[in-house]
């Protein structure tokens, strides 16, 4: 069973495997399934550096800490 992505709404959720049944993502206008390689796009994986997400959530973490040493 291929489940359509559509291009103007939020996506089913993305699992690490796009091969597992029940599970399988499809292209809006194809009907074959994605690769790895783009689920990892869609999941912010650059092809060649750290996720966009976890680089800016790691920011922000860093940030949250450094403020919360130097107010005591």
């Amino acid at each position: 069973m291929a489940r359509r992505l559509s291009y103007g709404e939020p996506s089913l959720t993305f699992i690490t495997s796009p091969v597992q049944k029940q599970t399988e993502r499809c292209y809006p206008s194809q009907t074959r399934p994605f690769t790895v390689r783009e689920y990892a796009r869609i999941q912010t994986f650059p092809d060649d550096a750290v996720p966009i997400n976890l680089a800016y959530e790691l920011g922000k973490s860093v940030v949250n800490t450094l403020d919360k040493i130097f107010k005591e």
